[in-house]
């Protein structure tokens, strides 16, 4: 897809796995994917598959093991399953609405941590290096403002961490509905917070995203906040 932006027989073959099962078990859903996405009025069905088939392509290009598969259901305008599979450490992360959050069926919860200071947090920066210098910025506050910032390359895995408590805090711009769709569930079921830049709704078709503990959420907001008024 360009330079930066890697795409492997594995994504494809993988993509066309998993619309081949869901899409045989559930026909009248949409499906939408980084690699195949449906017609505008499939897109418009009640319920649609959000489907990353490798989240994380570049890692797994160059042997890095950080990588995932990531599909989530939305009902309706809002998300109600997400599943998360790193294949590297046979890790499984899940949620329904309403019903917890689990790794290989065991529940999860976000971290207790309440000061930003001691917070590890996580970031991912956009294969458009176009967009890369506001980000770079934000990083350099986020490193000041906490106790360390990681870079790992896999969105959807990064929510994971949060909301297993692994990680404090995420925020990243330029990112599609099915990076975010199931991990975001994840860390809200998880009992974490998931926004935009601005404190607001988190909308799937909006390219920006910070998810917390909550504990901590108004100040990494703050932190935006701040590197927004002073570019």
């Amino acid at each position: 897809k360009g330079y930066h932006n890697p795409v492997t027989t594995a994504d494809k073959a993988a993509d066309s796995f998993l619309k081949h099962t869901l899409m045989k078990g559930r026909p009248e859903y949409g499906w939408l994917s980084e690699e195949t996405v449906d017609s505008f009025e499939r897109l418009n069905k009640r319920k649609v598959w959000i489907v990353d088939p490798l989240d994380g392509t570049t890692n797994f290009a160059h042997r890095y093991p950080f990588f995932c598969i990531s599909i989530a259901l939305e009902v309706d305008g809002e998300l109600e399953l997400g599943v998360v599979y790193d294949p590297m450490a046979m890790d499984l992360f899940s949620a329904q609405k309403h019903n917890g959050a689990h790794l290989n069926g065991k529940q999860i919860s976000v971290s207790p941590e309440r000061a930003l200071s001691e917070s590890l947090l996580s970031t991912g920066f956009p294969t458009d290096h176009q967009n890369i210098l506001g980000n770079l910025r934000l990083f350099q506050d986020f490193m000041l403002a906490s106790r360390a910032v990681r870079r790992n390359g896999s969105a959807a895995l990064d929510l994971c961490y949060v909301a297993a408590g692994r990680l404090d805090g995420f925020w990243e711009l330029s990112l599609h509905p099915w990076d975010v769709a199931a991990g975001a569930l994840i860390v809200q079921e998880a009992g974490g917070t998931v926004s935009r830049f601005d404190g607001s709704f988190l909308q799937l078709r909006i390219p920006e995203i910070v998810a917390s503990n909550e504990g901590i959420h108004d100040q990494m907001l703050h932190t935006i906040k701040n590197h927004l008024a002073n570019p």
